[in-house]
This record gives structure tokens, sequence and C-alpha cells, in this order.
């Protein structure tokens, strides 16, 4: 009977005098409480084809309150069953696990710590001769990867065998992904010379993830040898298989092999041609290791290659020129940026500022702030708000950090500066009886739409009250 139908058999005045009774009697049941009805019905046999049956719509909020059930149940049958549908939900074609969903389940199910409930799962699949896919596989692996458990995973690669699925190369890069986190890489190595004699052939992710593991040990030749057999292997080098190498030299210390590399991916141009990640990450490596000096060498390279630098490049320049005492020296960097590259002068100066905070020049920052707002440049929302922060809480110059601020709104630019930082202010105005200013900084507070934070919500409007401030407190 349809729904017009009915609503013409209801007088218009039980309609008007009881407007949400019809709303209310066909509302839908939500599909969580759908799958829960029928997971609690469920002969243990038959889950997933009872699962399939409910026809609802599936997301992440239902499949996370269905695992929470399960889990707060304390029952270990509902434990499994609620496992099988995690499984499930996984394979269905309108829906996919993030990340976040396999790092929830591990914790509802405590996957790490009982390991023997994957293998639990897919024995009683093989004894109701359920029907398994790749894509159940996928998900039972990435269960295990999320779990840290490389061997249970290995043990499910070698069970698809048994249920008619031949693994492909997503499968294999999943269990030797597992190995390498663990710096089993002669086990990961292994599969990967397995996978030629199943006819699945290693891609780049296969290599890539070999040579991070590599390099994570600090197995740089091993990672070198491997890098050099990819191309035997069918398998392109390109700039992300010499990004990863030529990272892992790097963290290893050996910066002159680096430059070797950066040459030959020079050489090679193409899809092998180093980008400005690729030169960054090289100049970071010189500046952490103190030879600052030196990665502007790489800068000239980077120049002469055609590969313009941007602000991370010229931060990680100042910030390792400032940690070696060589302020002047940023300072030329700064001038040669300026109508060179895209970065500008105030994005540079903003860099240099927070710099000269972090490593403790406090004195050099505050003039370099302070020229930045005379020559009319806009310190960006960071550098703004570390430094006045460092005048409220360490330098105990609150009154001068109202003023800066006020110098800094007539630039228009304090929108960006950290509410936190208007909290303070506004403490330590009042702590140090500057009341006009805590009035002025109040009323400012309330024009932006910025709120007290908690810490200082007590101690301010006490302050303010006891003070006689009625008409400031009214602002907060």
């Amino acid at each position: 009977m349809s729904l017009s139908y009915i609503s013409r058999l209801i007088s218009p005045k039980l309609i008007s005098k009881h407007p949400k009774f019809l709303y209310t009697t066909l509302t839908q049941t939500p599909p969580v409480e759908n799958y829960w009805t029928h997971l609690q019905k469920s002969n243990p046999k038959n889950i997933e084809q009872t699962l399939t049956n409910v026809g609802s719509s599936l997301d992440s909020s239902s499949v996370q309150e269905i695992i929470k059930r399960c889990h707060f149940s304390r029952n270990q049958d509902s434990v499994f069953m609620g496992l099988r549908f995690f499984i499930w939900a996984g394979v269905q074609k309108d829906y996919r696990h993030s990340t976040y969903m396999y790092n929830v389940a591990c914790k509802m199910f405590k996957i790490d710590k009982n390991p023997n409930l994957i293998k639990d799962v897919m024995e009683a699949y093989k004894v109701e001769k359920c029907v398994v896919g790749v894509k159940g596989f996928k998900v039972v692996l990435g269960l295990c990867r999320e779990g840290k458990l490389v061997d249970e995973g290995l043990w499910v690669l070698r069970k698809m065998g048994e249920f008619g699925c031949r693994p492909d190369t997503i499968v294999y890069n999943s269990v030797i992904r597992m190995f390498c986190e663990k710096g089993r890489m002669d086990e990961g190595l292994r599969l990967m010379e397995e996978m030629g004699l199943e006819g699945v052939y290693p891609d780049m992710v296969t290599f890539v993830t070999l040579v991070k593991g590599f390099c994570d040990l600090g197995r740089i030749e091993d990672a070198s040898k491997l890098f050099k057999v990819m191309n035997g292997k069918g398998c392109s080098l390109n700039a992300v298989a010499y990004s990863a190498l030529l990272d892992g030299i790097c963290r290893a210390g050996k910066l002159e092999k680096g430059l070797e590399l950066l040459e030959e991916m020079e050489n090679e141009g193409g899809v092998c041609a180093p980008t400005v990640v690729t030169y960054t990450s090289l100049i970071h490596s010189f500046c952490e290791s103190g030879r600052s000096l030196e990665a502007l060498t790489i800068l000239d390279r980077m120049e002469a290659y055609g590969c313009a630098p941007n602000r991370v490049t010229i931060s990680t320049f100042i910030n390792g020129l400032c940690k070696e005492d060589k302020v002047d020296e940023a300072n030329k960097l700064i001038d040669r940026c300026v109508g060179t590259w895209s970065v500008s002068k105030s994005e540079c100066y903003s860099s240099l500022v927070v710099t000269l905070l972090r490593v403790g020049k406090f004195e050099e920052a505050e003039k370099v702030f302070r020229r930045m707002l005379v020559g009319g440049l806009k310190p960006d929302g960071v550098a703004c708000s570390e430094l006045l922060k460092r005048l409220c809480l360490k330098e105990k110059r609150v009154l001068d950090a109202f003023l800066l601020y006020n110098e800094i709104d007539k630039l228009e630019f304090a929108t960006t500066i950290d509410s936190d930082i208007f909290s303070i202010m506004l403490d330590g105005l009042c702590t140090k009886s500057h009341l006009l200013e805590a009035s002025k900084l109040a009323k400012l507070m309330a024009q932006k739409s910025i709120r007290l934070k908690a810490p200082y919500v007590k101690s301010v409007v006490e302050y303010l009250r006891n003070a006689g401030e009625m008409e400031t407190v009214s602002y907060l």
C-alpha cells in the first residue's frame, strides 16, 4: 500500500493534530541496527550470507559502531563474528576500509595480542567452504599489517592457494612491506624472488619498499645493488626510486655518495630528473651535518639545472646557517632570493625570525621583526605568534607585546596570529595591572570573535571584576 494512499485515508484534522505520528512510524531502521540485529541472530556458519541479505548501505561510522559493540560485549563469539563482519564489510562494492578503520579494528579486537584470531577466521572459512576472493585476503592482510603480524601475514599468503586464489603483486607487496618494517630484509628479498617463480612480477612499489628497508638498517650497499637490478627486472627507474635511495644514503651520512647519485639523476634526466624535493632533501642532510656553506654549492647546481628552490628549501638553508651562527650568510642568501625565485622577501625574513627564536637568538629575531614592520613587510602568522608568545611568557614584556601587536594590526595581517596568543596577552596585561590595555584587547577579541581560552578564564575574569571592570568582563 503506497504512502500517498495511506495519507488520503487520514483526515486533515488528525494529520495536523499529530504531525509527527506518520513520520515516526514509517522511519526506517538505521543500517547499523539492521546489521547488528542480523549479526546477533546469525548462525556462525552463515554470517556472510546473512549480512549480504540485509541490503543496507555501509559507511565507516556504521562499521565502527558494530565492531565497538562486539568488543564491549566481552564475548569471544561476538568478537569472532565482529571480525568476520569487518572482513565482509571490506569487500563490499561501495565501501572501503580506511587506514583509521584498520587501526580501530586492531585495537577493538586486540589483534596484536591475539594473533590466533586471524587463523581461526581463515580456518572457519575453510571448514564452512566459504568463498573468499583476493579482495577478502587483502583485508585480512591489512589487519595483519596494522597489527604488525608478519608471520601471520605470510601464513595468510600461503593459505590463498587452498581457496583457489592466486596472490597478485599487491598481495606480495603487502607482505614484503611487513617484513621490511620488521627489519627482516632477507625474507622480504626471498619473497620478491618467489614472485617471479609464481608468474607475478615486482613493480616499482616492491623495489622502493625493499630499498627503503635496506636503507633503514644502514645496508646501503645492498640497497644500491638492488637498485641496479631494477632495470633488469623490467622496472624502469624514476625520480621516486632515486629519491628513496638518496634519502637512505643521506641518513647514513654518506653525503659524497649522495652527490654522486644526484649527478646521476641529472645526467639521466626525463622521469629520473631531480625535483625540488630531491635537492632540498640533500641540502637538509648537509645542513644537519653542519655543512651549510657546502650546501650552497647544491643551490648553484639546482639553479643551473633549471629547478627553482621553494620556501622549504630556503627555510632549510636559513635554519642550517643560523645553527652554525652564520646569520650574515643567511641574510646574504635572502638578498640572493629576492627577485630571483618565487619566494618573497616577507617569507624569507619570517623564516629567519622563527629560526633565530628557535636557536636562542631572541634579540636578533626581534630586530629583524621590527625592521620588517618598518619596511612594510608582513611577517607570517608563525613569526608573529612565536615572537609575541616569547615576549609575554619568557621575556615578561607583555606591554611591549601588546604595543607590537597594534603595529602588526595596522598591516591588517593580525588575523593569522594564533588565538592562544590573545589569551596569553590579556592574562599578562591583567597580572601587570595594565587595565586600559586589557580593556582594549578584550574589546578587540570580542570584535574578532576570539574566545578567552580555558586556562586563563578564571584568573582574568576574577581580576577584572575585582578592579571594577565589569564592562570589560561583558566583552569576554
